[in-house]
């Protein structure tokens, strides 16, 4: 008989763990390989599995559905037994615990929509300046969901937080192959972020998206959210929790997802993680280099406030003379803290027009800026957006 490899979880996924491969929606405690084809998707890589819509579909409502919805990953979907699936909850606790979905099950459960956005949304334009590695997103590495699921703050109360806790870390249950071994994707937020309970949880255990179990590319069976932070933040496949007096160590946190416009590990070492999302947005409709008429056309977007509680648009202003004059957009759909709002506009074109610019203000004083400066990772692009178009 041919020799079998397994890896560390490969072989606890016999004693009812987990194991490692590629997969798709539930059926059966597992779940099934999805199609990458890209039908609703454009696909940046398919291994690991990046992608995000046409911005025309992403903007046809404010809840966006699962099969327009981005998808980011850094290894294999992980393949795990909802049945066996366990969630440790260890570190700076007076309980430590271990639970099954059962007993998630027993606790009160939330909904919260939220929008979550990749930091490296948009990265594509910095390469205007100079070359930027990463997954060259557009302007579609964003989206809109109802998650349900049990706050964060009455698992961590359940534990019994100690007084020198700071910081709460999350695991995933992926493998992703790095130069200095294997290691899962994880990160951190500040305690304080963890515990707030108010009308919308400051961190949630998701096991469901729009009504439905997560889809494996969304973290099935359960991932952290966390609303108002870079979508970084919202470990998929979630497997451990752990509380600590600092940040955690996982290099998605400790190094990657930083604003450094050198990388000598100097620059690593300087610069603070990113944690809450600055405003942005996008001119979805019109598409980039589209041909229209003179006269009259229609014009709709996204804007995504900045990440703070309470945040809502307050306006979205677009130009066709190169920002000498500009006009207000109408807002559409339902405001809500931590979403997007959607948007329209009618604007005059001329044949001298060969670009819209779309800027943005919220009521937390945050705006889009002129120009964001290079940095080497593409990180938090959100100057004016800007879609050449052809009018003739």
């Amino acid at each position: 008989m041919e020799a079998v490899s397994f890896s560390r979880r490969q072989w606890l996924v016999a004693a009812g763990a987990v194991a490692i491969t590629s997969i798709g929606p539930t059926r059966g405690g597992f779940a099934e390989q999805l199609d990458g084809s890209g039908k609703d998707l454009i696909f940046r890589t398919i291994d690991p599995r990046n992608a995000e819509p046409e911005l025309s579909k992403l903007v046809q409502s404010w809840i966006t559905p699962v099969k327009h919805f981005y998808v980011r990953s850094h290894a294999p979907n992980p393949m795990i037994d909802r049945d066996h699936y366990q969630l440790t909850v260890e570190g700076l606790v007076r309980n430590p615990l271990t639970l099954t979905f059962a007993d998630l099950d027993q606790m009160p459960r939330h909904s919260v929509t939220a929008t979550l956005t990749c930091a490296g949304n948009r990265r594509a334009e910095f390469n205007q300046e100079g070359e930027v590695g990463g997954v060259q997103w557009e302007a579609g590495a964003i989206g809109n969901a109802r998650w349900s699921g049990v706050a964060l703050s009455d698992v961590l109360n359940r534990a019994e937080v100690l007084e020198n806790a700071k910081h709460v870390w999350f695991e995933g249950l992926d493998e992703i192959e790095r130069d200095d071994g294997v290691i899962p994707f994880g990160g951190s937020i500040p305690l304080e972020k963890a515990m707030e309970d108010g009308k919308v949880p400051g961190a949630l255990l998701a096991d469901q998206m729009n009504g439905r179990d997560l889809s494996p590319d969304h973290g099935y069976p359960l991932r952290s959210v966390v609303p108002g932070y870079i979508g970084a933040r919202s470990v998929k496949w979630l497997g451990k929790i752990f509380i600590s007096d600092k940040p955690s160590p996982n290099h998605y946190l400790e190094t990657a997802y930083k604003i450094v416009t050198n990388t000598e590990p100097i620059d690593w070492s300087e610069s603070g993680p990113i944690y809450r999302y600055p405003i942005n947005g996008a001119i979805a409709m019109p598409a980039a280099n589209a041909q229209v008429q003179p006269g009259m056309i229609d014009v709709s977007g996204y804007v995504l406030p900045t990440g703070r509680a309470g945040a809502t648009v307050q306006r979205v202003l677009i130009s066709a003379d190169d920002g000498v004059n500009w006009q207000e957009a109408k807002l559409t759909g339902e405001v809500s803290e931590y979403c997007w709002q959607l948007w329209n506009a009618r604007i005059a074109v001329t044949a001298q027009t060969d670009k819209l610019l779309m800027r943005a203000t919220d009521t937390s004083g945050g705006f889009m800026p002129q120009r964001v400066e290079w940095n080497a990772k593409g990180y938090l692009q959100n100057s004016w957006y800007k879609v050449p178009i052809k009018v003739s």
